[in-house]
């Protein structure tokens, strides 16, 4: 069974820096793709970045050039680094991480950890 296990969330001032991890319970080459996603109050949850196998990485319009995506394959692990943290950046953050087969869609979530950027 796969477990997905985050670290790093916290409280942090507007402007401020911070870096999530989500470590999995098996090898990340595993998984098609990787990636962060949130939920604020009353809002749906929302992709924030995705990394693929092979490295290729995506981001929500939303955070570009303020966050990076990056994963280390030794210890099956994945960050998102933070950076210039505004108050619409607060949520719960999930890791996901995803394998295609034959055309359907498996994904895997880890528990969640609140980001909260006070302002």
């Amino acid at each position: 069974q796969v477990q997905l296990v985050e670290s790093g969330g916290g409280l942090v001032q507007t402007g401020g820096s911070m870096t999530l991890s989500c470590a999995a319970s098996v090898s990340t080459f595993t998984f098609n793709t990787m990636g962060w996603y949130r939920q604020a109050p009353g809002e749906q949850r929302e992709l924030v970045a995705v990394i693929t196998s092979g490295g290729s990485t995506n981001y929500a319009d939303s955070v570009k050039g303020r966050f990076t995506i990056s994963r280390d394959n030794a210890k099956n692990t994945v960050y998102l680094h933070m950076n210039t943290l505004k108050p619409e950046d607060t949520a719960i953050y999930y890791c996901n991480a995803a394998v295609y087969r034959s055309g359907t869609y498996y994904p895997h979530w880890g528990q969640g950890t609140q980001v909260t950027v006070s302002s």
